[in-house]
């Protein structure tokens, strides 16, 4: 429910901050003392179009803050967590309003767009009146309505999914079928394709590889002679190696007589000695990796030549042709046990539709049986809302050819306002006062079914007065058993009844050059002046205070 309004610098409105609470709760005041704007405040803060004339004069922006208190279950949530919002104890609403036009809009201190809001809002709170775009009026509600009122939400939601199911179903069977269709088309392409690079056998990365090769194996021919000149260096006719070795041996014999002159010597050639073996080494390992075999270059050359031959050929890279054969062997497998497979589509096709339509028949039977339970209590509800002689029912059309994921149905609320006149959607036929009537009627039977836990009922007992605002009175209270109501209303019957009573006025500023909306709980003691200035106008007579507390006494028992 709605917990708290906070509104900064909006049209009149200086400074405003209302505390609500469960039941129902009315706003009362002159003519154009500030309740619209009141409401338009409200409505910025649930995702309606911003607007700088809203923000007051003088001042740089507007600021409107909504705070709820909702269960752990509710819908509202789930927009929430749809949009990674952090859920906390209280649920709080902010819409700043600049004065460029600009707005921003925030849940829970997390930055979010206006269709977020919209979503959350239309979650929280209906309005009923002034802003019916935002209640019952909508036709696409109409059917879940239905399937509250009845239970029948679980059977909706099972639809949904047998939709779905049948949907995937048609769209798998469609999918192959054009595949094959394709493939047939291509079939001579298709296997001349699929074995010419079957023959290839390309390889992923194949051509890196050998176009690597290839580089190392024309350097190799580059640099061979000058590999062979050193290698006979080190190893040919003209190698040092012998001449060392003999050294060392030479001079090993005399190491006894002068050991610390030649044992240095010995170790020093020793190590040159290996040395030019290691060189040697080295160098015939280059020679065998430069001295390659001529063909295999041929080779490379050849195959590099073919891979991207076939590339260009397939409009694809040469990395790329391994998967293209697997695809093209694929769709050629698919052609061959294609009608196997279509036929065990069709078959699955076939029983997730027939699935769907049983379902979908027994949940329209049901929807009947609940619309007409439903047309039977609001129809119970209009006589004393002054439509004893209108008429309410749901029109529920449509058949297996115009299924969708809610089933067959089309619902939507027609009324006949008249004996006689031809029956027609509701929101066209009834006149506003019409309207409003029917709505709080059609609200009072879905109670909390379908309902956002926080309505708002915008002056509906405009034009009518007496036995129909007391009427509409009561309805509002039952209406504030199961959820939060508040109400802006004119009719002191309904203004009896309220749990809540706030007065709207305007106030002088700045010593009365400019005037401001201000919202003030009226105290249980005072209720009865302020029903007796709605019952009597500007002079509050001593029978209007007596009419007021009779009114107070008469809700109260």
């Amino acid at each position: 429910m709605l917990s708290r309004l906070s509104i900064r610098d909006i049209v009149l409105i200086d400074r405003l901050d209302i505390e609500f609470a469960e039941g129902l709760s009315v706003l009362t005041g002159e003519t154009g003392a500030g309740k619209s704007i009141l409401l338009d405040a409200f409505t910025l803060a649930l995702g309606a179009r911003g607007d700088s004339s809203l923000v007051r004069q003088g001042a740089e922006q507007g600021q409107v803050i909504a705070a709820f208190d909702i269960a752990a279950e509710h819908p509202a949530n789930a927009v929430l967590r749809a949009n990674d919002i952090p859920i906390e104890d209280e649920l709080i609403v902010r819409r700043v309003q600049l004065a460029d036009g600009r707005t921003r809009a925030s849940i829970n201190d997390a930055p979010v767009g206006v269709h977020v809001l919209k979503a959350l809002g239309a979650a929280l709170v209906e309005i009923h009146g002034q802003h019916d775009d935002r209640a019952l009026t909508d036709a696409s509600t109409h059917r879940s309505l239905v399937d509250a009122f009845g239970g029948l939400e679980v059977e909706a939601r099972k639809i949904t999914t047998l939709w779905d199911g049948a949907k995937a179903a048609r769209e798998a069977l469609a999918t192959q079928i054009d595949r094959i269709a394709a493939a047939e088309r291509e079939a001579d392409w298709l296997r001349h394709a699929a074995a010419e690079l079957t023959k290839l056998k390309p390889e992923p990365g194949e051509e890196q590889t050998l176009a690597a090769r290839r580089t190392t194996m024309m350097a190799g021919e580059k640099i061979a002679e000058d590999l062979r000149a050193a290698h006979e260096t080190v190893a040919g006719s003209d190698s040092p190696a012998a001449a060392i070795a003999s050294a060392i041996r030479r001079l090993e014999r005399r190491a006894g007589a002068a050991p610390e002159l030649i044992e240095p010597s010995v170790k020093a050639l020793d190590a040159a000695l290996n040395a030019i073996d290691d060189a040697r080494h080295h160098l015939d390992a280059a020679l065998v990796a430069a001295n390659h075999d001529p063909h295999e270059l041929e080779r490379i050359e050849e195959r590099l030549f073919a891979l991207r031959a076939a590339a260009r050929k397939y409009n694809t890279t040469a990395d790329n042709l391994a998967a293209l054969a697997d695809r093209y062997l694929g769709d050629l497998a698919a052609l061959d046990a294609g009608t196997a497979h279509v036929s065990a589509l069709e078959k699955a096709a076939r029983e997730a539709e027939e699935a769907f339509r049983t379902a979908a028949k027994v949940l329209s039977e049901k929807r009947r049986k609940a619309a007409a339970k439903l047309d039977t209590a609001v129809n119970r509800e209009l006589p004393p809302l002054k439509l004893d002689r209108a008429k309410f029912s749901t029109s529920i059309t449509g058949d297996a050819e115009t299924a969708g994921p809610d089933g067959f149905d089309r619902v939507e609320f027609w009324v006949q306002t008249n004996p006689g006149t031809r029956p027609g959607p509701m929101m066209k036929v009834a006149s506003g006062g019409e309207l409003s009537r029917f709505l709080l009627a059609l609200k009072v039977v879905l109670a909390d079914r379908g309902s956002a836990p926080t309505l708002i009922f915008d002056e509906i007992d405009t034009g009518v007065g007496g036995a129909v605002a007391d009427a509409i009175g009561q309805r509002l209270a039952r209406l504030a058993a199961k959820v939060q109501v508040v109400s802006v209303t004119h009719a002191p019957q309904v203004a009896a009844r309220a749990a809540r009573h706030y007065l709207i006025a305007k106030d002088a500023k700045d010593r009365g050059r400019r005037v401001a909306t201000g919202v003030v709980e009226v105290a249980a003691d005072k209720r009865r002046e302020e029903i007796a200035r709605m019952l009597a106008g500007a002079e509050i007579t001593e029978e209007a205070r007596a009419a007021a507390e009779r009114l107070i006494r008469a809700a109260a028992e």
